[in-house]
């Protein structure tokens, strides 16, 4: 059984992104920037806005957070959307998820400049995923792809079970694994007999949320697993969704929680901002 290692990889990408931005410095005279609006105080959220942060500053990026109250209007928030729209110091919009319940999310997320749109959420982008075109991709399921890719774990023909149907993760991961000419399961909430899915599954990708959901008799021997999940447990320890030390024993390779695909979400994101600042450096000539 070998670990896959996404802190190790998220710092590689990191590095090709600091030299990314020396390079469109010298170029483009200026640096890439990433906006994040971040509503009300959710301590998950507020941590992970926090993080997202220290990587811009990390690689070198003009970072800005427009923290907003939990009752906030839907029409106050659209206005700051547009506002860095227009502005040109910003190439990356980042909306934290989830919003409040008197906003609604999917008009916000359509408002977002697919061109700015770094999470790969846009309708727009979504599309362009779907049909294996170039645009941005939601940014857990695309690190998932640079870790198999970075251990040489060719999907091609692979029986692939991807667990969670969700716009953010299941869905995209489905979609990259199709363009990738995997043959694609998706299980969710509704699925009959889980078990009787997984269990012949080359590859396991789950994000669901579930403490153990994935246990060692439903993971065929040598399988490949990656989980997606993160829970924190009554300890207080982080954990996935696949019961590790059990399941482990099993596969031939296996993503840890923390230190598995987390640190990739962080890294695509500012390989998303980098492309963007790209994308619209050209578009002004």
């Amino acid at each position: 059984m070998q670990i896959l290692d996404g802190k190790a990889l998220s710092q590689k990408i990191e590095q090709n992104v600091t030299a990314g931005v020396k390079e469109f410095k010298a170029q483009a005279g200026c640096v890439p920037g990433l906006a994040v609006i971040l509503v009300g105080q959710d301590p998950a959220s507020a941590a992970y806005v926090a993080m997202k942060k220290k990587a811009c500053d990390r690689v070198g990026f003009y970072s800005v957070t427009h923290e907003m109250p939990e009752d906030i209007s839907q029409d106050a928030i659209e206005k700051t959307i547009m506002m860095m729209n227009e502005n040109p110091n910003i190439d990356g919009i980042l909306i934290q998820l989830p919003l409040p319940p008197q906003i609604d999310t999917t008009k916000i997320l359509e408002l977002v400049d697919p061109s700015k749109d770094v999470d790969g959420f846009h309708p727009y982008n979504v599309g362009r995923l779907v049909t294996n075109l170039d645009g941005f991709v939601p940014c857990t399921p695309l690190g998932v792809m640079e870790l198999l890719a970075e251990y040489n774990i060719d999907v091609q023909g692979k029986n692939c079970v991807v667990v969670g149907a969700s716009n953010i993760v299941g869905k995209p991961m489905a979609s990259l694994l199709l363009n990738a000419n995997a043959t694609v399961e998706i299980c969710h909430i509704f699925t009959d007999d889980l078990k009787k899915h997984t269990q012949n599954a080359d590859i396991i990708l789950v994000g669901v949320g579930v403490i153990n959901l994935i246990k060692e008799d439903m993971v065929k021997e040598g399988a490949i697993i990656i989980d997606i999940g993160i829970n924190r447990a009554d300890n207080g320890k982080l954990v996935g969704d696949v019961d590790f030390e059990n399941v482990s024993k099993k596969c031939s390779y296996i993503t840890p929680v923390p230190g598995g695909v987390g640190p990739m979400t962080i890294a695509m994101l500012l390989s998303n901002t980098l492309k963007a600042a790209q994308i619209n450096a050209k578009k002004r000539g």
